[in-house]
């Protein structure tokens, strides 16, 4: 077997990273749970934290490779200038696998099937999974943004709530190739995924939200998301 069908089931991890010594720890550790030997690729908006000093307990030594499953080969990125585009732009340069997923750094990966995930990108551009909304370990109603993680395939969703596209980057899956062609808008400050989901919609590509693709989504002060928590 050559070398490039033996990393055609292999995953490059972009998690972005600012101050999130509270979770990214367990957004690593479920990412390595269920996802064999992942690249894992921290792009880091100049955390003041423990941030970075969490994720270094999880890299792999070269000299020790293969003795462990509890650690993975990781590289860190520091970004100046950050913007949300930007930051996953470089994190796709710097994979070296095809298949690419995006997980927030506060989010824990619970359900995750690469052979489907791998097989669905053969039809879709894109693929965004269910999240489930937790605060202090309670899961919470799925109102507002919440909403859209139904428990039914969609393809090409469409929000109501917010009259347009809808995708969303916290679990989220693609080709390296394809985002290498259509980058993220590197000048916005926010919601770059359902701009950029609106771009692949105009020129005539189509992507899935596959429920059973999951992870839990636990609140942090500074999320913008969480309107009338309860």
């Amino acid at each position: 077997m050559n070398n490039s069908k033996k990393q055609s089931d292999k995953f490059s991890v972009v998690i972005r990273t600012k101050n999130e010594e509270r979770w990214i720890g367990h957004a690593i550790q479920s990412v390595i749970d269920n996802i064999k030997k992942p690249q894992i690729i921290i792009v880091d908006n100049k955390s003041k934290d423990k941030t970075l000093h969490i994720v270094k307990q999880f890299i792999e030594d070269p000299k020790l490779k293969g003795t462990s499953d509890h650690y993975t080969d990781i590289k860190i990125l520091i970004i100046d200038d950050y913007s949300p585009g930007k930051s996953l732009n470089i994190g796709v340069k710097n994979s070296k696998y095809e298949n690419i997923f995006f997980i927030s750094a506060h989010c824990v990966l619970n359900k995750f099937s690469s052979k489907k995930l791998i097989k669905n990108l053969n039809s879709f551009k894109a693929i965004f999974g269910k999240q489930i909304p937790i605060w202090e370990g309670k899961k919470i109603s799925k109102r507002y943004l919440w909403s859209h993680f139904i428990d039914k395939e969609v393809i090409n969703m469409y929000s109501k709530f917010e009259k347009r596209y809808f995708f969303h980057n916290g679990a989220s899956v693609f080709k390296k190739s394809f985002l290498k062609k259509f980058p993220f808008d590197e000048n916005l400050t926010g919601k770059e995924d359902r701009y950029w989901i609106k771009n692949i919609i105009k020129k005539g590509y189509s992507y899935l939200y596959d429920p059973s693709f999951e992870v839990l989504h636990h609140y942090t002060p500074e999320g913008n998301t969480w309107k009338g928590l309860g």
